[in-house]
């Protein structure tokens, strides 16, 4: 008897000892839900440290319940494309003490700027009280566009001139970023809508993008209109709501945003002719204009057009001191 139970423990010890030299239980990473920019651009980051797919568990979460998930410890890692600073990570360190933002190496960024539209971007010190140094990290811009069949020009020069002047009004602290002077950011290599444009025209902003070809037609024009955001626990949707109640307060017609999966997915269904007006990233709309990325099956989508920058979209990407996952390098 005593040497069979001896046997079984030397059994469990080299099992021990095979797990631990694979790296024992698999990471757990959330990605982002299907078709939105968080999705794609953990794929680009995840590529650029050569972490492959096998060695890591995904979880295609919206940002905030997959914050909720590494508060829990049931998820190691969630990236997140969010504006500065985001709630659910400052509710997240409140609540564990432990919040950690991993930085982007120097090789990494050289690589994603190459391979993505998004740019170097500094996380300063400041931005959450955990934080004990700067981050680098990579960033985009959200912007707006909307459905060039539905919304004409009339009311693409209001939504975007409501949206400059009455920022003041928008409590979200991404508001602040909604100002003239940021106006056309992301708007590079974008068609404008004719509305958007002879507002900014106007102002004294000088771009040379292409104008938008529209069918819209102020006659016809309906009194609902629908805005795709993202998720409830990311920046969009909050962020949205107040932008569709400006629409609402200072504009003719009803403006209702809804929760969806975000930057490809609300391309996608202003293409489809179920979205009015949607928040994206801007190179997903780039690659929607060029038929590339995510829309190499639908090809070149022209259904759209730039309406205004909203803010900076910084790549975040959170963990917990508990994790103690200091790098991604860890994951290789």
């Amino acid at each position: 008897m005593k040497k069979r139970f001896g046997g079984i423990a030397i059994i469990l010890s080299v099992l021990t000892l095979i797990l631990a030299a694979c790296g024992g239980e698999e990471t757990k990473i959330a990605i982002g839900p299907p078709g939105s920019a968080t999705n794609t651009m953990s794929t680009v980051i995840l590529d650029a440290y050569g972490v492959d797919e096998d060695s890591y568990k995904e979880y295609q979460e919206g940002f905030g319940d997959a914050a909720e998930l590494v508060q829990d410890g049931n998820i190691d890692i969630t990236v997140g494309v969010l504006g500065l600073p985001a709630g659910n990570i400052e509710s997240l360190h409140a609540q564990t003490g432990d919040a950690r933002i991993l930085g982007i190496s120097d090789e990494a960024v050289a690589e994603i700027e190459e391979t993505s539209g998004y740019e170097k971007f500094i996380i300063p010190e400041d931005s959450y009280d955990f934080l004990e140094e700067d981050v680098q990290t990579v960033a985009a811009y959200a912007v707006m566009i909307a459905n060039t069949e539905t919304i004409d020009d009339e009311l693409g020069y209001e939504l975007a001139r409501i949206m400059v002047e009455h920022a003041d009004e928008v409590t979200h602290a991404q508001g602040e970023q909604m100002t003239l002077e940021n106006a056309l950011n992301g708007a590079e290599g974008l068609p404008l809508h004719p509305g958007a444009a002879r507002y900014y025209e106007e102002q004294g902003l000088e771009f040379d993008n292409p104008i938008a070809d529209i069918s819209a037609d102020e006659s016809d024009r309906k009194s609902e209109f629908v805005l795709g955001t993202g998720s409830q626990g990311g920046t969009y949707y909050p962020l949205g709501g107040e932008i569709a109640n400006l629409w609402k307060d200072h504009s003719d017609g009803n403006y209702t945003n809804i929760e969806t999966g975000a930057s490809v997915e609300n391309i996608m269904e202003i293409d489809g002719g179920e979205m009015d007006l949607g928040m994206t990233v801007h190179v997903p709309a780039l690659d929607a204009i060029d038929g590339k990325s995510e829309f190499e099956e639908t090809g070149s989508i022209d259904s759209f057009a730039f309406i205004g920058h909203i803010y900076p979209e910084v790549v975040q990407i959170l963990t917990r001191e508990a994790t103690d996952i200091e790098s991604l390098e860890d994951l290789k």
